[in-house]
């Protein structure tokens, strides 16, 4: 048995001027909705485990399911929310007349969420108790379909690989972030690990 974590490909959305925190609430709704680029090759090895898997599962968001029809055209993936992206907190007034590159907010925000504050949104505690509901789903698909690729997001797979291990399961010791990458982990008493 194996599951397989797969982050999305690379977003279109391709703003990253300087922008106010309210103005990154909109780039998030933005980034949300967005699908992703189409590329001229994908790794060879994410393409082998999707081609491969009995069961292919996304997120809700467009950019997980447009990643894995990209991957595999002929797919009809099981589309969870579940298995969608963790949140960014809302910060308090001080930070709102604050202009920085989308990229900064992301690292700031999810800083701030992780040593927890978690002002309007999931916190970082509940994250994790999701991904491990996350986790015994994948397990339970693998369990009955053998192979399983899940097409999702680079911190929430984080964590998913996170309860995957702790659950005796092999693989990587960090999951990869990089757009398209896929990391694989096999089941505890499996011989074979990638």
């Amino acid at each position: 048995m194996e599951i397989s974590l797969i982050r999305h490909g690379k977003p279109q959305i391709t703003e990253n001027q300087r922008i106010t925190l309210s103005d990154f609430k909109k780039w998030v709704e933005k980034y949300d909705h967005t699908g992703v680029f189409e590329e001229s090759f994908y790794p060879a090895k994410t393409l082998e485990k999707i081609q491969a898997a009995n069961i292919v599962i996304t997120s809700n968001l467009k950019r997980s399911i447009e990643s894995a029809k990209l991957l595999n055209p002929n797919l009809d993936p099981t589309m969870d929310p579940l298995f969608r992206e963790t949140e960014f907190p809302a910060p308090s007034k001080p930070l709102r007349s604050i202009k920085l590159k989308p990229c900064i907010w992301i690292v700031l925000l999810n800083l701030l969420w992780i040593s927890g504050y978690s002002n309007g949104c999931e916190s970082f505690c509940d994250a994790r108790k999701r991904a491990k509901k996350a986790a015994k789903l994948l397990v339970d698909y693998a369990e009955k379909c053998n192979s399983v690729v899940l097409v999702g997001h680079g911190f929430f797979n984080l964590l998913i690989a996170r309860e995957l291990k702790k659950m005796g399961w092999k693989g990587k010791k960090i999951t990869s972030f990089k757009h398209w990458i896929c990391t694989t982990y096999s089941c505890p008493g499996d011989s074979s690990i990638e």
